[in-house]
């Protein structure tokens, strides 16, 4: 059994000379065997990666589109219907929590139950701190879990749980591509922390708020807007910016490939360089052939460049 969504960099050379999209915009076929709908990139790789040959993956945002913006078609409706698993994270796409409630008839794995989100307002050591208390508030959460390694492998041991009682005769294949996959961001994470323990600068100014998972690696970040990228930095943020700039000695400003460069007057205006760090909400590009792990060693890259670790 094939795997319809095959994530870069295998997606190209299979598919260029079939001239096929890398990623299947039709709906799931019943007679292909499990199927699972993943909301966005992220999601859709864990996916891939656990279910190996054994499911098809299709993924419900297409590369090029901005995740938060997500209108879904009847194509995307449908696949949503007939997975045999969805994989979401509910309050990120709001279209696609509404689809799920209303239009799913298998399994529904929402990423928030399982990745135990830090809380927006909080930095990773005060959630640390809470943890386990069971009456701390955590109030709005951050949906950008897959900016900590570890809790992508988190989700992969739920989506390989799922997937092994939807498909009993292949769970052990779940469960050992879960283990694979979870070695692998291991090392990830192990690269992080020691890629950030010896830099010149701790503070990375970017564009939205979509990186305080870093924290964990003693990055503090500076966004220009909350959570949302649809957002408009205000005044007062830009001159508490230029202020924290100034100070702590910051030569470059972070924008992102998929949303508007709200950096570029900032680093106009103080005469600093830009980069690109990527929030890998979506990919840019069907024909790339980062995926997620390359895409999270580009981030630890660019980062170690601009704060002048050693």
């Amino acid at each position: 059994m094939r795997s319809r969504v095959l994530l870069p960099a295998l997606t190209v050379l299979a598919l260029t000379g079939a001239g096929c999209s890398a990623f299947d915009e039709g709906g799931a076929s019943a007679e292909d065997g499990v199927t699972v709908a993943a909301a966005f990139y992220p999601l859709a790789y864990v996916a891939e990666r656990v279910a190996g040959d054994n499911a098809d993956v299709e993924l419900l945002t297409q590369p090029g589109t901005e995740p938060h913006d997500l209108e879904l078609n009847v194509n995307e409706t449908a696949e949503i219907a007939g997975a045999d698993l969805v994989v979401f994270e509910h309050g990120f796409q709001p279209a696609v929590d509404d689809a799920v409630e209303q239009n799913a008839e298998g399994v529904a794995l929402d990423a928030a139950d399982v990745v135990d989100l830090v809380a927006a307002e909080e930095s990773h050591e005060e959630h640390a701190e809470h943890e386990g208390e069971e009456e701390h508030d955590h109030g709005d959460t951050d949906p950008h879990f897959w900016q900590d390694p570890l809790r992508v492998a988190d989700l992969a041991d739920a989506v390989a749980d799922e997937l092994a009682e939807i498909d009993p005769d292949h769970a052990d294949d779940y469960r050992a591509n879960a283990t694979d996959l979870r070695s692998e961001l291991e090392g990830l994470d192990s690269q992080f922390t020691s890629g950030l323990a010896a830099c010149e600068r701790d503070t990375i100014v970017v564009s939205h708020d979509a990186f305080g998972y870093l924290e964990k690696y003693g990055v503090h970040i500076a966004p220009l807007v909350g959570l949302s990228p649809d957002a408009e930095p205000s005044p007062a943020v830009i001159g508490e910016l230029q202020e924290l700039i100034r100070k702590e000695g910051i030569t470059t400003v972070f924008s992102e490939p998929l949303e508007p460069d709200l950096v570029e007057g900032l680093a106009s205006d103080l005469d600093l360089t830009t980069a690109t760090l990527d929030p890998i909400e979506g990919l840019a590009d069907a024909s790339s052939d980062e995926d997620y792990l390359s895409l999270m060693q580009n981030n630890l890259e660019a980062i170690r460049k601009a704060n002048e670790c050693t």
